[in-house]
Protein backbone atom coordinates (compact mmCIF):
# COMPACT_ATOMS: atom_id res chain seq x y z
CA UNK A 1 0.00 0.00 0.00
CA UNK A 2 0.99 3.52 -0.54
CA UNK A 3 1.85 4.03 3.23
CA UNK A 4 3.80 1.17 3.51
CA UNK A 5 6.15 1.84 0.29
CA UNK A 6 6.28 5.73 1.35
CA UNK A 7 7.39 4.59 5.37
CA UNK A 8 11.00 3.35 4.64
CA UNK A 9 12.08 7.00 2.61
CA UNK A 10 10.34 8.76 6.18
CA UNK A 11 12.28 6.94 8.32
CA UNK A 12 15.59 7.28 6.58
CA UNK A 13 15.06 10.30 6.25
CA UNK A 14 14.00 11.69 9.82
CA UNK A 15 17.09 9.61 11.11
CA UNK A 16 19.15 11.18 8.89
CA UNK A 17 18.35 14.80 10.32
CA UNK A 18 18.49 13.51 13.87
CA UNK A 19 22.12 12.33 13.13
CA UNK A 20 22.91 15.53 11.65
CA UNK A 21 21.62 17.43 14.43
CA UNK A 22 24.23 18.45 16.92
CA UNK A 23 21.63 18.92 19.93
CA UNK A 24 21.07 14.99 20.06
CA UNK A 25 24.02 13.62 22.09
CA UNK A 26 23.06 9.89 20.83
CA UNK A 27 22.85 10.03 17.08
CA UNK A 28 23.21 6.79 16.53
CA UNK A 29 20.52 5.63 18.86
CA UNK A 30 18.01 7.81 18.26
CA UNK A 31 18.04 6.94 14.00
CA UNK A 32 18.05 3.21 15.17
CA UNK A 33 15.23 4.26 17.41
CA UNK A 34 13.15 5.70 14.22
CA UNK A 35 14.19 3.06 12.05
CA UNK A 36 12.21 0.47 14.38
CA UNK A 37 9.74 3.07 14.63
CA UNK A 38 9.04 3.09 11.05
CA UNK A 39 9.34 -1.29 11.17
CA UNK A 40 6.71 -1.22 13.89
CA UNK A 41 4.13 0.58 12.11
CA UNK A 42 4.24 -1.22 9.32
CA UNK A 43 4.10 -4.43 10.67
CA UNK A 44 1.13 -2.83 12.41
CA UNK A 45 -0.71 -2.30 9.21
CA UNK A 46 0.38 -6.02 8.01
CA UNK A 47 -0.96 -7.13 10.71
CA UNK A 48 -4.27 -5.16 10.15
CA UNK A 49 -4.65 -5.75 6.65
CA UNK A 50 -4.13 -9.36 7.69
CA UNK A 51 -6.81 -9.32 10.67
CA UNK A 52 -9.24 -7.39 8.03
CA UNK A 53 -9.44 -9.96 5.20
CA UNK A 54 -9.45 -12.73 7.74
CA UNK A 55 -12.70 -10.88 9.18
CA UNK A 56 -14.05 -10.12 6.01
CA UNK A 57 -13.86 -13.97 5.17
CA UNK A 58 -15.73 -14.71 7.96
CA UNK A 59 -18.44 -11.98 7.20
CA UNK A 60 -19.11 -12.53 3.39
CA UNK A 61 -18.81 -16.62 4.15
CA UNK A 62 -21.79 -15.76 7.00
CA UNK A 63 -23.38 -12.96 5.30
CA UNK A 64 -22.76 -13.33 1.84
CA UNK A 65 -21.56 -10.24 -0.31
CA UNK A 66 -24.10 -7.78 0.50
CA UNK A 67 -22.42 -7.59 4.34
CA UNK A 68 -21.37 -4.06 5.00
CA UNK A 69 -17.72 -2.90 5.05
CA UNK A 70 -19.23 -2.05 8.89
CA UNK A 71 -20.00 -5.28 9.75
CA UNK A 72 -16.50 -6.12 8.61
CA UNK A 73 -14.72 -3.57 10.73
CA UNK A 74 -17.02 -4.74 13.57
CA UNK A 75 -15.83 -8.23 13.04
CA UNK A 76 -11.78 -7.17 12.62
CA UNK A 77 -12.19 -4.81 15.97
CA UNK A 78 -11.49 -1.75 14.05
CA UNK A 79 -12.56 1.57 12.95
CA UNK A 80 -14.53 2.32 9.79
CA UNK A 81 -11.70 5.28 8.77
CA UNK A 82 -8.64 2.15 9.74
CA UNK A 83 -10.57 -0.23 7.20
CA UNK A 84 -11.04 2.34 4.19
CA UNK A 85 -7.20 3.29 4.86
CA UNK A 86 -6.58 -0.61 3.71
CA UNK A 87 -9.16 -0.69 1.43
CA UNK A 88 -10.87 2.37 -0.38
CA UNK A 89 -13.23 0.07 -1.85
CA UNK A 90 -15.37 -2.72 -1.33
CA UNK A 91 -13.94 -3.93 -4.70
CA UNK A 92 -10.38 -4.04 -3.38
CA UNK A 93 -11.55 -5.95 -0.37
CA UNK A 94 -13.19 -8.35 -2.41
CA UNK A 95 -10.73 -9.05 -4.44
CA UNK A 96 -8.13 -9.60 -1.54
CA UNK A 97 -10.84 -11.70 0.20
CA UNK A 98 -11.60 -14.08 -2.75
CA UNK A 99 -8.33 -13.60 -5.24
CA UNK A 100 -7.06 -17.23 -3.75
CA UNK A 101 -10.61 -18.91 -4.57
CA UNK A 102 -11.30 -17.60 -7.85
CA UNK A 103 -8.08 -18.91 -8.58
CA UNK A 104 -8.75 -22.49 -7.33
CA UNK A 105 -11.96 -22.21 -9.44
CA UNK A 106 -10.22 -21.61 -12.57
CA UNK A 107 -7.77 -24.12 -11.93
CA UNK A 108 -10.45 -26.30 -11.46
CA UNK A 109 -11.39 -25.94 -15.50
CA UNK A 110 -7.67 -26.73 -15.90
CA UNK A 111 -7.55 -29.97 -13.85
CA UNK A 112 -10.79 -31.18 -15.73
CA UNK A 113 -9.65 -30.65 -19.06
CA UNK A 114 -6.84 -32.62 -18.23
CA UNK A 115 -8.84 -35.41 -17.39
CA UNK A 116 -8.21 -37.95 -20.74
CA UNK A 117 -12.18 -39.16 -19.81
CA UNK A 118 -14.47 -35.93 -21.18
CA UNK A 119 -17.41 -37.28 -19.14
CA UNK A 120 -15.75 -37.85 -16.12
CA UNK A 121 -13.91 -34.15 -16.38
CA UNK A 122 -17.09 -32.13 -17.08
CA UNK A 123 -18.84 -33.50 -13.89
CA UNK A 124 -15.43 -34.06 -11.74
CA UNK A 125 -15.82 -30.37 -12.75
CA UNK A 126 -19.34 -29.56 -11.72
CA UNK A 127 -18.73 -31.27 -8.39
CA UNK A 128 -16.28 -29.70 -7.43
CA UNK A 129 -17.21 -25.71 -8.00
CA UNK A 130 -20.39 -26.92 -5.96
CA UNK A 131 -18.60 -28.22 -3.16
CA UNK A 132 -16.61 -25.01 -3.31
CA UNK A 133 -20.08 -23.27 -2.70
CA UNK A 134 -20.70 -25.59 -0.09
CA UNK A 135 -17.91 -24.36 1.73
CA UNK A 136 -18.10 -20.94 1.62
CA UNK A 137 -21.60 -18.77 1.13
CA UNK A 138 -19.61 -15.50 -0.08
CA UNK A 139 -17.72 -17.99 -2.49
CA UNK A 140 -21.21 -19.27 -4.15
CA UNK A 141 -22.45 -15.25 -4.39
CA UNK A 142 -18.67 -14.57 -5.97
CA UNK A 143 -19.48 -17.48 -9.01
CA UNK A 144 -22.75 -16.27 -10.12
CA UNK A 145 -21.76 -12.43 -10.33
CA UNK A 146 -19.56 -10.37 -13.00
CA UNK A 147 -16.86 -7.91 -11.04
CA UNK A 148 -15.94 -5.45 -13.85
CA UNK A 149 -14.34 -3.03 -10.99
CA UNK A 150 -12.25 -6.07 -10.08
CA UNK A 151 -9.43 -7.01 -12.89
CA UNK A 152 -8.08 -9.92 -10.62
CA UNK A 153 -11.33 -11.98 -10.09
CA UNK A 154 -12.58 -11.23 -13.72
CA UNK A 155 -9.38 -12.79 -14.96
CA UNK A 156 -9.46 -16.05 -13.26
CA UNK A 157 -13.55 -15.41 -13.84
CA UNK A 158 -12.92 -15.42 -17.56
CA UNK A 159 -10.27 -17.99 -17.98
CA UNK A 160 -13.06 -20.64 -16.03
CA UNK A 161 -15.48 -19.48 -18.41
CA UNK A 162 -13.17 -20.10 -21.25
CA UNK A 163 -12.62 -23.38 -19.95
CA UNK A 164 -15.75 -24.67 -19.31
CA UNK A 165 -16.74 -23.72 -22.52
CA UNK A 166 -13.87 -26.28 -23.83
CA UNK A 167 -15.37 -28.83 -21.23
CA UNK A 168 -19.17 -28.86 -22.99
CA UNK A 169 -17.37 -29.48 -26.10
CA UNK A 170 -15.66 -32.03 -25.63
CA UNK A 171 -18.43 -33.95 -23.92
CA UNK A 172 -21.34 -33.08 -26.44
CA UNK A 173 -18.38 -34.43 -28.67
CA UNK A 174 -18.23 -37.86 -26.93
CA UNK A 175 -21.63 -38.46 -26.69
CA UNK A 176 -21.86 -38.29 -23.11
CA UNK A 177 -23.85 -34.73 -22.75
CA UNK A 178 -26.83 -33.72 -24.14
CA UNK A 179 -26.62 -31.36 -27.27
CA UNK A 180 -28.67 -28.41 -25.52
CA UNK A 181 -26.83 -28.62 -22.83
CA UNK A 182 -25.42 -24.46 -22.22
CA UNK A 183 -23.26 -22.83 -19.87
CA UNK A 184 -26.37 -21.14 -18.93
CA UNK A 185 -27.70 -24.36 -16.97
CA UNK A 186 -24.57 -24.19 -15.15
CA UNK A 187 -25.31 -20.59 -13.54
CA UNK A 188 -28.72 -22.31 -13.14
CA UNK A 189 -27.43 -24.56 -11.48
CA UNK A 190 -25.10 -23.02 -9.55
CA UNK A 191 -28.01 -20.42 -8.21
CA UNK A 192 -30.25 -23.74 -7.33
CA UNK A 193 -27.29 -25.14 -5.22
CA UNK A 194 -26.63 -21.56 -3.74
CA UNK A 195 -30.48 -21.50 -2.70
CA UNK A 196 -30.49 -25.11 -1.11
CA UNK A 197 -27.54 -24.13 0.91
CA UNK A 198 -28.99 -21.00 2.08
CA UNK A 199 -31.98 -23.18 3.08
CA UNK A 200 -30.76 -26.29 4.60
CA UNK A 201 -27.48 -24.79 6.53
CA UNK A 202 -26.78 -26.82 9.48
CA UNK A 203 -30.13 -28.77 9.11
CA UNK A 204 -28.74 -30.85 6.54
CA UNK A 205 -25.58 -30.15 5.61
CA UNK A 206 -25.18 -32.34 2.88
CA UNK A 207 -28.11 -32.12 1.16
CA UNK A 208 -26.78 -30.12 -1.81
CA UNK A 209 -25.16 -33.39 -3.03
CA UNK A 210 -28.10 -35.18 -4.13
CA UNK A 211 -29.19 -31.85 -6.03
CA UNK A 212 -26.12 -31.95 -7.54
CA UNK A 213 -26.19 -35.81 -8.82
CA UNK A 214 -29.82 -35.52 -9.84
CA UNK A 215 -28.86 -32.29 -12.21
CA UNK A 216 -25.61 -34.25 -13.65
CA UNK A 217 -27.75 -37.22 -14.29
CA UNK A 218 -30.16 -35.23 -16.08
CA UNK A 219 -26.98 -33.19 -18.08
CA UNK A 220 -26.28 -37.02 -19.92
CA UNK A 221 -27.30 -38.01 -22.47
CA UNK A 222 -29.60 -39.32 -24.35
CA UNK A 223 -31.59 -36.63 -23.56
CA UNK A 224 -35.36 -38.02 -21.50
CA UNK A 225 -37.08 -35.01 -23.51
CA UNK A 226 -37.09 -31.65 -25.14
CA UNK A 227 -36.52 -28.89 -22.67
CA UNK A 228 -37.20 -25.20 -22.86
CA UNK A 229 -35.25 -22.67 -23.76
CA UNK A 230 -32.50 -21.17 -21.27
CA UNK A 231 -33.14 -17.62 -20.22
CA UNK A 232 -31.36 -15.23 -22.08
CA UNK A 233 -28.20 -13.46 -20.70
CA UNK A 234 -29.74 -10.28 -19.59
CA UNK A 235 -32.60 -11.74 -17.92
CA UNK A 236 -30.00 -14.25 -16.71
CA UNK A 237 -27.70 -11.50 -15.20
CA UNK A 238 -30.83 -9.70 -13.67
CA UNK A 239 -31.53 -12.69 -12.14
CA UNK A 240 -28.10 -13.42 -10.52
CA UNK A 241 -28.09 -9.38 -9.51
CA UNK A 242 -31.13 -10.15 -7.55
CA UNK A 243 -30.21 -13.45 -5.67
CA UNK A 244 -26.84 -12.00 -4.89
CA UNK A 245 -28.00 -8.68 -3.25
CA UNK A 246 -31.55 -11.00 -1.89
CA UNK A 247 -33.75 -8.80 -3.86
CA UNK A 248 -37.20 -10.06 -4.60
CA UNK A 249 -38.24 -10.23 -7.92
CA UNK A 250 -41.66 -8.17 -7.89
CA UNK A 251 -45.44 -9.54 -8.99
CA UNK A 252 -46.20 -10.68 -12.11
CA UNK A 253 -48.37 -7.47 -13.45
CA UNK A 254 -46.17 -4.93 -11.41
CA UNK A 255 -43.46 -2.39 -11.50
CA UNK A 256 -40.71 -1.84 -8.67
Amino acid sequence: MPTVTREPDKAFRFASLIVMSPRDPHPEASAGATVSAGQSKRSDAERNRGRIIAAARTVFGRDGLNASMASVARETGVGIATLFRHFPRKEDLLAAVFADRMKAYAQATDAALADPDPWHGFTGYIETVCAMQAADRGFADILTMNFPGVPELEKYHARAYEGFLELIGRAKDSGQLREDFTSRDLVLLLMANAGVLGATADAAPDAWRRLVAWMIQSFQAPARGPLPDPPEDAALYEAMRRASQGVTAPEPGKRR
